[in-house]
């Protein structure tokens, strides 16, 4: 993927169509590094995503939905105050930098014109959202602070002037004619493609290996020039064709232009937004809930690796037990025997009358005992091997329980969004596993979990836990009888259930694509998935959260599709 400046070009000139002379209603800051204005322009709201992530910095339309903090950041509260209301006037780029700047007009609190500049710096883990006085050119403040320490070229701190990022003094590529470019560019060095983006602003690696593609199997000083022409001219007359693409390797790619480059599954868009808005869906939100839940994850993996160890070793012990009736025979035969041990043998030969055939067996002995004691000796094996066999057998069932309980767990972490986190980290703390960090505070009332809930195609709602807390919530709280209920067969995952007594064959398919995207089976093709009816589904006494069995089900085979699930989501 590669945010660059032609891409940085495509998105500006589509916002600037879109959202110029709009009025921002409403700022929100669901993230510490994001950002979602309500923009009415055009008679219609528009929602745009602001976003500094170090990962995923960028900017477009979106019409995904987000929580909002019950309490707004302090930038939150700054913006609201200075930009509420306030009418964009112009949406530009920066020459051909990763920069956008939005001119904001707006009234003070004596009525008078006031203009903002909101400077947009998308710039891998350099970007930034920073908001300046147009006329003293003072920063009110920023997402990110930068203090000197951190940089010796500017400092982003407010009441401090703002400064742009250094210039890299590259080409700018809509001056360049065949001449100027080849001057750039020494043929006996190699390596054309890094030459281009060293000497071509905003130009990436990715756009650099499609001008060569074009250029031809043989790229010299006749072929070059008009392939990069080519693609600046597409840039200079925003002839874009937004495309995503899905290598065979898997990796995703976007860019403005079409990639001829590239061999993969290909996806156009109508607009730059929708392209940024697919490409983006759930990555932001998966790399947030990595960073967040990256000690949990450890945890449950270190975990359910201690009980896979521990079946090792009980397993181990199993096959000892089942020696109990082995020393049990020994003991027996030694008894029989007790008058043709000598003293201080180490073994003894008499015959096995448990034996058909009425063959010979070899009894060791322990030369310090004598014969009657190494007969209780046997016994007493006997006795600790047939009592420690339901134990082992027992403490393996448990520990097996443990992983299945561990694996959902992992399950659900990959899956989750920030909150669905700290509700799993809160049964972890309550079924005893975690230990709280502060002492417990007065009890709040609880709240209900919150489930996603999600539309079919032909209007019948149905809703999904992701976690164990809102699985249970799911089926045994918001369900009602006769309503249908789905989860994939013997593979953790989530707890779907159809707001319908007798939903159509539609959503059933499509709430079972929901219900393989939200497991384990995510990557996988025909997943099973059973559906049966809420009265069939019941919680046994002292289960693991989350933990149901079920009865009279039907299976379905389905294979999770991620637009779906998207357009589906309510």
């Amino acid at each position: 993927m590669s945010f660059d400046g032609f891409m940085t070009r495509a998105i500006t000139n589509e916002l600037s169509h879109l959202l110029t002379s709009g009025r921002i209603s409403k700022i929100y800051q669901p993230f510490k590094t994001e950002l979602l204005f309500t923009i009415r322009a055009r008679g219609k709201n528009h929602q745009l995503l602001l976003s500094a992530n170090a990962n995923f910095a960028r900017i477009h339309v979106t019409t995904e939905k987000y929580d909002n903090p019950a309490v707004p950041p302090m930038f939150c509260m700054l913006l609201r105050k200075h930009l509420e209301g306030s009418l964009i006037e112009s949406i530009e780029q920066l020459e051909m930098e990763r920069i956008i700047i939005f001119t904001l007009r707006s009234k003070d609190e004596l009525g008078d014109e006031s203009f903002k500049k909101l400077y947009v710096e998308i710039m891998g883990r350099h970007s930034n959202i920073t908001l300046v006085d147009a006329e003293s050119g003072l920063i009110l403040d920023s997402i990110k602070h930068i203090s000197l320490s951190q940089s010796s070229y500017r400092t982003v701190l407010p009441g401090h002037a703002y400064k742009l990022p250094p210039n890299q003094e590259k080409a700018d590529p809509f001056a360049l004619d065949e001449e100027q470019l080849l001057r750039r560019i020494d043929f006996n060095a190699g390596k054309i493609d890094r030459q281009l983006v060293e000497q071509i602003a905003g130009l990436s690696p990715q756009l650099a290996a499609e001008m060569l593609y074009r250029a031809g199997s043989v790229v010299n000083k006749a072929t070059l020039p008009p392939a990069v022409l080519d693609v600046i001219s597409m840039a200079r007359e925003h002839r874009y064709q937004p495309e995503m693409l899905v290598t065979k390797q898997g990796k995703e790619l976007f860019s403005p232009f079409s990639l001829q480059h590239v061999d993969g599954e290909r996806r156009h868009f109508a607009t730059v937004s929708e392209l940024l808005d697919r490409f983006y869906f759930g990555k932001a939100e998966r790399d947030r809930v990595k960073q967040q839940a990256h000690d949990l994850e450890r945890f449950l993996r270190n975990e359910k690796q201690k009980n896979e160890k521990k079946i090792k070793k009980l397993e181990k012990t199993l096959k000892q037990a089942e020696q109990a009736a082995l020393y049990q025979k020994l003991g027996e035969l030694l008894t029989a025997n007790l008058h043709l041990v000598p003293r201080h043998a180490k073994e003894i030969e008499v015959i096995d009358y448990y034996d058909e055939n009425a063959g010979k067996i070899i009894i060791p002995l322990d030369p310090q005992k004598t014969a009657s004691q190494n007969a209780q000796s046997y016994f007493k094996r006997y006795n600790k091997a047939k009592n420690s066999l339901k134990v082992v057998e027992e403490q393996i069932k448990k520990a097996e329980e443990e992983i299945v309980y561990f694996d959902q767990l992992i399950q659900q972490t990959e899956s989750a969004a920030p909150r669905d986190i700290e509700e799993i980290r809160e049964e972890l703390m309550e079924e005893g596993y975690l230990r709280r960090r502060h002492a417990p505070k007065k009890k709040k009332k609880e709240t209900k979990p919150q489930v996603e809930q999600y539309c079919s195609s032909t209007g019948i709602d149905f809703f999904v836990g992701k976690n164990n807390k809102q699985n249970d919530y799911v089926t045994n709280t918001l369900g009602r009888q006769d309503e249908i209920w789905l989860h994939t067969k013997d593979i953790p995952g989530s707890h779907v259930l159809i707001r319908s007594t007798d939903p159509d064959e539609t959503t059933l398919q499509e709430a079972a694509t929901v219900a393989a995207y939200f497991s384990k089976a995510r990557q996988s093709s025909s997943v099973p998935v059973d559906y049966t009816r809420i009265r069939h589904v019941k919680k046994p006494n002292g289960a693991k959260p989350g933990f149901v069995i079920y009865e009279q089900q039907t299976t379905l085979f389905v294979t999770p599709d991620e637009d779906l699930v998207r357009s589906l989501r309510k």
